[in-house]
């Protein structure tokens, strides 16, 4: 078993197929099955279960695959330690960004990044806040944008990068379109269009719907805020977002309404484990985040 054994395990392992690890790693599959194999009759245990659509790992495969990234992380920050100038030049780095976030926010950055670092490969993940921090946290992912508060802020380091407001959207012909503002108590007999629930969002606009003394009459959900859009400008329902993403959207269609009461924020953060090590290319996503905002 050498290192390379290690990072087609770990690749199958966070893929759940063979077939995209092989992919992703642009080697055969046969070569990442027979790794596997290999591996597996020299440890003495089955890694994964194959049964399903998804290679699922054992219990003994989960053990292995937590030994396995502490090697591999330790090989890599030996090879780049040796060469300073190869640092810059080679890496790799899961992120997970929200499909707002992305949207808004990290298209400039990541462009630069990559100047910086051309060598540096980003694997971006595009999910809901709450599916990016049970990756983080389980090691699927080195770094990601949640929505703060976190479930367990005590164990992430943090780096803020957004503090707004969300908004209500409706139809231009809605009987709310013409008001200055509105209260989350005024929309308890609307029809809602949320994000799917790994969405931090939705959690949050539901319980504040709560708060306000009514349960969302939610009638559609979708993983796409431009979707989103489109749906309350077909006046299938209202929505509240982000003001960033309000701002997309097209004024002949759309009408945007500060939310009065009660105020819902919407504060991102890049955040990261404190346990973990860090990969050279971790470690300068990170140092360029924080020099590209500067204030926060």
């Amino acid at each position: 078993m050498d290192i390379r054994h290690l990072q087609y395990f770990i690749e199958v392992a966070m893929t759940g197929s063979f077939t995209q690890a092989a992919e992703s790693l642009r080697v055969s599959q046969p070569t990442i099955s027979k790794a596997i194999k290999d591996m597996e009759e020299e440890l003495g245990v089955h890694l994964f279960d194959r049964t399903g659509k998804k290679a699922e790992l054992t219990n003994d495969g989960q053990t292995v695959l937590a030994q396995s990234r502490d090697i591999v992380q330790s090989f890599e920050n030996l090879t780049t330690g040796l060469n300073p100038d190869a640092r810059a030049q080679k890496g790799k780095l899961r992120i997970g960004l929200p499909p707002m976030a992305g949207a808004g926010y990290f298209p400039e950055i990541i462009g630069r990044f990559h100047e910086r670092y051309p060598g540096i490969s980003l694997e971006l993940m595009e999910s809901g806040a709450r599916k990016i921090e049970d990756d983080i946290e389980s090691g699927a992912l080195d770094i990601g944008v949640v929505l703060l508060p976190t479930k367990q802020q005590h164990i992430y380091h943090t780096i803020p990068i957004a503090d707004e407001r969300l908004a209500v959207i409706v139809h231009v012909g809605h009987p709310l379109a013409s008001r200055e503002s509105v209260t989350l108590k005024e929309l308890a007999g609307q029809a809602f269009i949320l994000f799917q629930e790994d969405f931090a969002l939705h959690g949050r606009i539901s319980a504040a719907c709560l708060g306000a003394g009514f349960q969302p009459r939610i009638v559609c959900e979708s993983s796409q805020w431009d979707f989103i859009g489109n749906l309350v400008a077909a006046k299938l329902g209202i929505s509240l977002l982000p003001k960033i993403i309000c701002r997309r959207m097209s004024p002949d269609r759309i009408t945007v309404l500060p939310l009065a009461d009660p105020v819902i924020p919407w504060s991102l953060a890049f955040v990261w484990r404190k346990d973990r090590y860090l990969s050279f290319a971790a470690r300068e996503w990170i140092r360029f985040v924080r020099t590209f905002y500067p204030n926060v």
